[in-house]
């Protein structure tokens, strides 16, 4: 298949016109008319993104977040991402970010369906397309009251991580939940605003987890990496359904960091 090709069919999925104005989505390097046969997945283009990428022979790399972000004026070695991109280039491989264009259109309702969350409402509404609003997160009801505690609990189970965090009181009960997959501090105010008893999210510092708890919402931080890695087999299933003779390979799980 075409690489545009391809990219018409992730469109299907979340198309680009979902992404927020301070993003960057879309295909960033090579070519559209590159002929694919392998495609590899990851959340981040990272050095050794790129070299598993490369060792697959992979004509595509696609990832959510995006490798480049901020205007690029020169492009070389002196440069951690020219040197991505030249090693992209070099390898031929067709670079592809879906970003908060699946933030809107995936990734918040695969977070609720994995919490079984119901009477599901946009968290935080970005867009409205067609008359239709969307955006980021979702807040509904958990299936059942349950413990701030248990509820990390669910979180672990659920989502394949080891650790969380919790701000708040872990015996607190809660039946309203707010998923924000990523870093969740920004829509904070908004799960208050949305009654919302806890947020299930990532990347929660000192000053919001204390703050966020103070107003009486719990916060359970799964890592920015523990909840949107599902991005990974999600994509691969995705593209093996909606696509046929194409090998696709999905970067196994690794957390970017370790505890010591």
């Amino acid at each position: 298949m075409r690489c545009q090709e391809i990219i018409d069919i992730l469109q299907e999925q979340s198309p680009e016109l979902y992404a927020c104005d301070w993003d960057n989505v879309g295909l960033l390097v090579g070519d559209s008319k590159k002929e694919v046969k392998t495609i590899y997945i990851a959340l981040d283009a990272t050095d050794e993104t790129i070299a598993e990428a490369a060792a697959e022979q992979a004509d595509m790399l696609l990832t959510h977040h995006p490798m480049i972000f901020k205007g690029v004026k020169k492009v070389n070695t002196d440069d951690f991402i020219g040197r991505r991109i030249i090693k992209l280039i070099q390898q031929d491989i067709s670079y592809y970010a879906m970003h908060t264009n699946f933030d809107v259109k995936g990734m918040a309702q695969l977070g609720a369906e994995r919490m079984g969350l119901r009477e599901c409402q946009i968290l935080d509404i970005t867009c409205q397309k067609e008359q239709q609003p969307e955006g980021i997160g979702k807040v509904g009801m958990l299936p059942k009251e349950m413990t701030v505690a248990e509820c990390a609990g669910k979180v672990k189970d659920v989502f394949g991580v080891d650790l969380v965090k919790i701000f708040g009181r872990p015996d607190e009960k809660v039946r309203k939940a707010a998923i924000c997959p990523g870093s969740g501090k920004s829509v904070i105010g908004k799960a208050i605003a949305a009654g919302a008893q806890v947020l299930i999210t990532g990347d929660i510092d000192h000053h919001d987890g204390i703050d966020g708890a103070a107003q009486g919402l719990a916060l359970i931080d799964a890592g920015h990496y523990g909840v949107e890695k599902m991005f990974v087999s999600y994509m691969k299933q995705y593209l093996e359904t909606h696509t046929s003779g194409l090998k696709i390979v999905g970067q196994p799980e690794k957390q970017p960091f370790v505890f010591l």
